[in-house]
């Protein structure tokens, strides 16, 4: 059985699948307007250094959330991490 987690505790190179936006009004529209909605399919490619913003590929674009962003968005992971 596959463990649901916070986007913002995923690694760099990791294969997702969104299971539940939790924000709520402005913030949750906006974040289904980019594209983040469940069962979407997204891989984590990269990070600042200080982990903030996260950089996501999904369908075809790349796209960079903030943390307080990304701890709204419950994922699955697709297949391990190998680091």
């Amino acid at each position: 059985m596959v463990t649901p987690f916070c986007l913002r505790q995923a690694k760099v190179n990791q294969r997702l699948r969104i299971r539940s936006i939790a924000a709520q009004g402005e913030l949750g529209r906006r974040i289904r307007d980019m594209g983040l909605v469940p069962n979407t399919e997204i891989q984590v490619i990269g990070k600042a250094p200080l982990h903030d913003p996260v950089a996501l590929r999904l369908r075809d674009f790349t796209l960079t959330l903030r943390n307080s962003e990304a701890d709204h968005i419950t994922v699955e992971a697709l297949e391990p991490v190998h680091e």
